[in-house]
């Protein structure tokens, strides 16, 4: 028997050769309200710019599990050839644990349980139980499920030992938290991270807010919020306000939306940020 890298009151138990949902559902709000950041800590201009995320909980697990059935054709697609480069920046390697946040139906997983080998393992945690269903038949479709385990739950509350990590990865999911959540998501991945782990990020970006294409997604935000819950942010500042030193941050551009890839260390002992 082997067990999840759980803090030690939820440790579960678990055979290797299963890829069971068994991360425990936390019941104090989840993702209960999905999107913003961007606490610039001398500038508050950043944060006012921000929109709001008024999307609940309980909102967005809806959308997701009816979305599910269609993600692989739609947004998935749209977004999977940015996920694929924010995941090659991160270096994964044989033998590492990695926990990927918001997996959505598990491309990236799939890919990260391939780099880490037979000697590694990756972690996941999403809020909705049917694309959870779904990475789990495409794990065991290419038989990795021995090397994954899947997680219903929120990302403000991370149900792992710290330290149990040597990277996290975040496609497209950062900028669904709103304000209060981004830090408390920042510091649960920098307590599960191990001294000098890394935290990879792909997110829609805000620098660059007069872009017409950023104002006509914030204007569609606007009208329908529950079912685009996201909307750019500016994910570096948020990094650096976490205490993560960047190591490297690249500009894309997702259909004419500004987008950035970052690459973020938790700092070892006695370093400063």
């Amino acid at each position: 028997m082997s067990s999840l890298p759980l803090n030690s009151g939820d440790t579960i138990p678990i055979r290797p050769t299963t890829n069971r949902v068994l991360c425990p559902q936390n019941t104090n709000g989840g993702y209960g309200k999905l999107g913003q950041e961007g606490v610039d800590r001398g500038n508050r201009s950043k944060a006012r710019d921000i929109l709001p995320a008024p999307r609940t909980k309980e909102e967005a697990k809806e959308v997701y599990d009816r979305f599910s059935k269609f993600y692989d054709y739609t947004l998935g697609l749209l977004g999977r050839k940015y996920s694929e480069m924010a995941l090659e920046r991160l270096s994964v390697v044989e033998g590492e644990t990695v926990l990927e946040i918001g997996f959505g139906t598990g491309h990236c997983l799939r890919r990260i349980a391939k780099l880490v080998g037979p000697a590694g393992k990756v972690y996941g945690i999403d809020i909705s139980p049917e694309m959870i269903g779904k990475t789990k038949k495409r794990l065991e479709k290419e038989g990795l499920a021995n090397r994954a385990e899947l997680c219903c739950g929120d990302a403000t509350y991370l149900p792992f030992n710290e330290s149990a990590f040597d990277a996290v990865f975040m496609s497209f999911i950062l900028e669904v938290f709103d304000t209060p959540e981004i830090p408390r998501v920042l510091a649960q991945i920098k307590k599960v991270l191990k001294p000098g782990g890394r935290l990879g990020i792909v997110a829609m970006s805000k620098e660059n807010g007069r872009s017409v294409f950023v104002k006509m997604y914030e204007w569609i935000h606007n009208k329908c919020p529950k079912y685009l819950g996201s909307r750019p942010i500016y994910a570096e500042q948020c990094l650096i306000d976490a205490g993560y030193q960047v190591k490297s941050k690249e500009k894309i551009k997702v259909f004419r939306l500004p987008a950035e890839i970052i690459v973020a260390i938790k700092a070892m002992p006695g370093n400063a940020v």
